[in-house]
């Protein structure tokens, strides 16, 4: 497979430049491995080679290898690889030494944090500017620096159809070159991959699948909400008179957080503002909407149907919609990464508030609202207006529509109204 350059391509370069060590952390499929080995001189992949994970173990070995940056793969296989390269940091603190790279670690591993040594850096599934077929003509940068021309025209070609299939293509580099019917199979079998596999790895055997797969369902189709975990563990087990308790379906999250394959949004709670009370729970997201789209059984045909009744607070909004905003969050949280800035959403308490995502830099702050249309209408902007409102003096405002349009331009009242499909980093 023809690699295809990443966002996170020119982080790396620049952490190995100043820094001894990374770990770059993702879910399983991202890609971690083959944009690590083009930065390294040395390979050892540990998931193949009994050698290389003796090898990796001694540190007497590594500390023999010259030719630099060398890479670990899938360090997790030798725990003890970690604890290696943290005390050969400890002698040499010369940047670009090594990379590590994993899914995720055993719960058991007995190994020290790496805090001030491995510096960790996470990978997602690709975002729409790495995609084939799409081009960055408005990048969050320029929003951030508000070099955004106002006259802003740009045209986009993707439609609603084009979406849909990216969703269930989805971010997965391996996954989503491959046409809709295998990549259908491919998902499913890494979602049977997680349960049969990934969860045993933590410390977790599955003793019912069905439950979990119910659970993954119900969480799946919580996307892009707030809903608690307790109303995602009822709608799981709907019509069951034995219910899992609890404390079974944390660890469940828990267990898919140590696999990366939750992403959240965190609220956005600022101290230097005029908001009274904002919600405090978190957006819900697997790392990549394809995975939703599988795990709800929804190809490109089903979404556009849309017969799926979402999960949560937020429940106006189909699952079409939900599932184009989490493509959304998927390519925002790459972009933020790459510009050191960070994403929140806004809601109040009673939902009579709410702006989709946030993204502060500094004293900047965008208010990005995301909307499954071509159109954009005065109430599709009410919310950021009303942001303005509260916004603490000394903060800049930058307010923001993504949706499904034909053209980027910015509204006479000042909000950019820019398509997925040409956002870029």
């Amino acid at each position: 497979m023809t690699y295809s350059s990443r966002i996170i391509d020119a982080q790396i370069k620049e952490y190995l430049d100043g820094l001894a060590a990374i770990a770059i952390v993702g879910a399983k499929g991202v890609g971690k491995t083959s944009t690590a080995k083009r930065n390294a001189n040395t390979v050892l992949e540990l998931d193949v080679s009994e050698a290389a994970r003796a090898f990796a173990s001694s540190r007497e070995s590594m500390a023999s290898l010259k030719d630099t940056p060398v890479l670990i793969d899938e360090w997790s296989r030798a725990p003890q690889s970690w604890d290696v390269v943290r005390r050969l940091v400890d002698d040499d603190r010369a940047p670009g030494h090594f990379i590590l790279t994993g899914s995720a670690s055993q719960t058991d591993a007995n190994i020290h944090s790496g805090a001030g040594r491995i510096v960790q850096l996470k990978m997602r599934p690709l975002s729409i500017q790495e995609r084939i077929g799409f081009q960055a003509k408005v990048r969050l940068s320029d929003l951030l620096d508000e070099s955004l021309d106002v006259n802003l025209y740009e045209s986009c070609q993707a439609t609603m159809p084009d979406y849909a299939e990216e969703i269930c293509l989805s971010g997965f580099p391996g996954i989503h070159e491959l046409s809709q019917r295998f990549a259908r199979v491919q998902l499913d079998g890494y979602i049977e991959d997680i349960i049969q596999k990934e969860f045993p790895e933590q410390g977790l055997k599955v003793r019912k699948p069905h439950v979990l797969k119910a659970w993954l369902k119900a969480y799946a189709a919580a996307t892009a909400s707030t809903t608690s975990y307790k109303k995602i563990l009822v709608a799981s087990t709907a019509g069951e008179d034995q219910k899992p308790a609890s404390s079974t379906t944390l660890v469940y999250r828990d267990v898919l957080d140590m696999l990366y394959l939750t992403d959240r949004v965190d609220p956005w709670l600022p101290t230097d503002n005029h908001f009274t009370t904002l919600g405090k729970s978190p957006k819900h997201y697997l790392v990549d909407p394809g995975l939703a789209a599988r795990i709800l059984g929804l190809d490109v045909d089903g979404l556009i149907k849309d017969a799926i009744e979402p999960l949560g607070p937020q429940r106006k909004t189909s699952i079409f919609g939900r599932l184009f905003e989490s493509l959304a969050a998927s390519s925002l949280k790459v972009y933020c990464q790459h510009n050191e800035a960070d994403l929140f959403h806004l809601r109040t308490p009673m939902g009579d508030h709410e702006v989709d995502f946030i993204v502060i830099q500094g004293n900047t702050v965008i208010g990005i609202e995301v909307k499954l249309s071509h159109e954009v209408s005065q109430a599709d902007v009410s919310q950021l207006h009303w942001l303005q409102t509260k916004l603490a003096s000394h903060k800049k405002l930058i307010k923001v529509v993504i949706n499904t349009g034909a053209y980027a331009y910015r509204r006479e009242d000042g909000v950019f109204v820019v398509p997925l499909g040409i956002l870029g980093a």
